[in-house]
């Protein structure tokens, strides 16, 4: 079955919690196609049409990214798994992008700490997957690759959890290589999943530097919500056109590779049935290290086996 959700300050809300009521229920292996808003909660259909802004359906003290859900999946239980497949990811034609001026380890590591923040918007083409922008005089244009930053579902722990750092249950990923084709896996906390998801980026180079990515609404985001009984994982994964992914969330960034490396080597076990000590040493030789983002309070590493790297 396909479902649609409305965009609506109805359907939004900026934080997690395991207490918040769904907005929609459907059924293991059902799709949902939606639009979601820009991250200052703000959505434009066409270029010249005024953005109409939205507020959260929870009126959380300090809402931040703005989120479609929570959706409870029937049937799904705490310790399964659940699967969420990106059929479509289509941005919005505006995005925006912001540098500088407040303080951060990145802003201080090259002097802008203190200096005036600046603000880049984009025109984002779909057709030729490019985004302009105007930098002094000068037109500069990027290659569009939209992903979703943030997709989670509701923690055990009790209470409202912020939505910037990313968790063991998902959240604020901010990875590149969650696009079109891709499936995440999600380890469930809580009965019903409780599945949330936002924060659309039309382009971001790994770390997200500056703080943010192209910032975009997105015109539709088409998932489908499976819950797997037959997996076990304890931290987010995915299966993406770049390979097989597994991550680590750290404040610490070699503990964030730590867990990212340890999660890989599990999974070589998986695939491909051996010891602990034979995956180190096949990751070595094929297996890429990279750092998702570095802004979001918890820093994220990916690890990254490309497809067919071992045969």
């Amino acid at each position: 079955m396909i479902h649609k959700i409305q965009l609506k300050s109805e359907n939004l809300h900026g934080s997690f919690s395991n207490e918040y009521k769904p907005i929609l229920k459907v059924n293991s292996g059902d799709s949902i196609r939606m639009q979601t808003p820009d991250i200052e909660w703000g959505y434009s259909e066409l270029k010249g049409v005024e953005r109409q802004f939205f507020t959260s359906a929870v009126k959380e003290e300090t809402p931040l990214h703005p989120m479609i859900g929570p959706i409870e999946v029937n049937g799904a239980k705490a310790g399964m798994v659940l699967e969420v497949k990106l059929n479509d990811v289509v941005p919005g034609w505006y995005g925006t992008n912001w540098a500088g001026g407040k303080k951060s380890w990145q802003n201080d590591a090259v002097g802008l700490t203190g200096s005036e923040r600046i603000r880049l918007d984009w025109e984002l083409d779909s057709d030729t997957m490019t985004a302009e922008t105007e930098v002094g005089s000068r037109s500069l244009n990027v290659a569009l690759n939209p992903f979703i930053g943030l997709m989670g579902v509701a923690p055990a722990e009790p209470g409202v959890h912020h939505t910037s750092p990313p968790r063991y249950c998902g959240g604020n990923i901010d990875c590149k290589e969650l696009k079109r084709g891709s499936t995440l896996y999600l380890p469930i906390s809580v009965d019903g999943a409780l599945f949330s998801i936002g924060d659309g980026h039309a382009a971001q180079g790994d770390g997200e530097v500056s703080g943010t990515a192209i910032e975009c609404p997105m015109d539709l985001v088409d998932i489908t919500l499976t819950f797997r009984e037959d997996l076990q994982v304890k931290m987010p994964r995915a299966n993406t056109p770049a390979g097989w992914l597994t991550f680590g969330f750290n404040e610490d960034l070699n503990l964030a590779a730590g867990q990212a490396l340890d999660e890989m080597v599990s999974l070589l076990r998986e695939l491909h049935g051996m010891e602990r000590t034979e995956a180190l040493a096949l990751a070595s030789v094929t297996v890429d290290l990279r750092v998702t983002q570095v802004v979001n309070g918890v820093k994220g590493v990916h690890a990254v086996l490309p497809h067919g790297a071992i045969r």
